[in-house]
């Protein structure tokens, strides 16, 4: 399965209109769609109207999308130049508009590279076990991944005291086979929120506000380690980016975002579940 299979994205007759069912696999323990899947899918249609790769992708999330509504999604190419096109996507449920993504696209020829950011010395997934969620997986897109958690916190060790700021932790979408592309790593670069209830040392999160994923270079990897880094929590809001890895250590892309701070809401259980409470 590849990248947009995964995402259940489907073109039209028309090259610039693209639909996504949301399904339950797509969305948070929150019940709506999760802020990474609007990204990526957002990501695959602009790749896929253009011709051309995504170098920046900046999306701002303006609504809700719930489980069995149609995400559609309209490209619009502002710019097309011999190696570079400049579009943005706006994808909206009739006339709701859920998130509005800005993009460059493209390749240049270039004689000189370099990579200055290093991976963090870390033992291999295999070594860890997959993160516990404590019941907020189920149904959700949490359930599509393995988290392997390296520095942080599991459910039940919350609430503790402030961390440092850092968490790390291997992830992968088992079913996407085909290889990480810009849209998995969309998906997968979805973790500032969790990262500030692990820096505050709270069961919470949050709510994307926006995600600038940058593009450096993608190479074949199973795993992913998010190296995830909380600048600052203030009025109310959180602030950071993530670092993703492939297993050899090549920097495959960045995730930037901030987000509204939240408590969980726990999921019910024994005579509270059977009330629907």
């Amino acid at each position: 399965m590849d990248s947009r299979t995964f995402l259940g994205l489907q073109s039209s007759h028309n090259p610039y209109r693209w639909s996504m069912e949301v399904t339950s696999r797509l969305i948070t323990h929150g019940g709506f769609l999760f802020g990474g899947c609007g990204l990526g899918a957002a990501i695959s249609a602009l790749e896929g109207t253009t011709g051309r790769s995504v170098v920046w992708a900046t999306s701002q999330y303006l609504s809700y999308a719930r489980p069995g509504e149609v995400l559609d999604i309209d490209v619009i190419v502002a710019v097309h130049g011999h190696q570079m096109t400049q579009a943005r996507a706006v994808c909206h449920v009739g006339n709701r508009e859920i998130l509005t993504v800005n993009a460059a696209l493209g390749d240049r020829p270039f004689d000189r590279s370099g990579q200055w950011e290093t991976m963090p010395v870390v033992p291999a997934p295999t070594e860890y076990r997959n993160r516990n969620r404590g019941g907020l997986a189920e149904n959700t897109i949490a359930e599509q991944m393995d988290q392997r958690m390296v520095k942080g916190r599991e459910h039940d060790e919350l609430p503790g005291p402030d961390g440092d700021g850092q968490t790390l932790m291997w992830a992968r979408i088992p079913t996407v086979i085909d290889g990480v592309d810009a849209a998995t790593l969309a998906v997968l670069g979805d973790f500032v929120p969790m990262g500030v209830g692990q820096a505050l040392g709270v069961r919470g999160g949050g709510n994307s506000l926006d995600n600038t994923l940058r593009v450096v270079n993608l190479v074949p990897t199973e795993w992913v380690l998010l190296d995830i880094r909380v600048h600052a929590v203030n009025r109310g809001f959180g602030h950071g980016l993530v670092h993703m890895f492939a297993e050899d250590g090549t920097l495959m892309a960045t995730a930037s975002q901030s987000c509204i701070v939240r408590y969980w809401k726990e999921p019910a259980s024994g005579a509270d579940a059977e009330k629907g409470s």
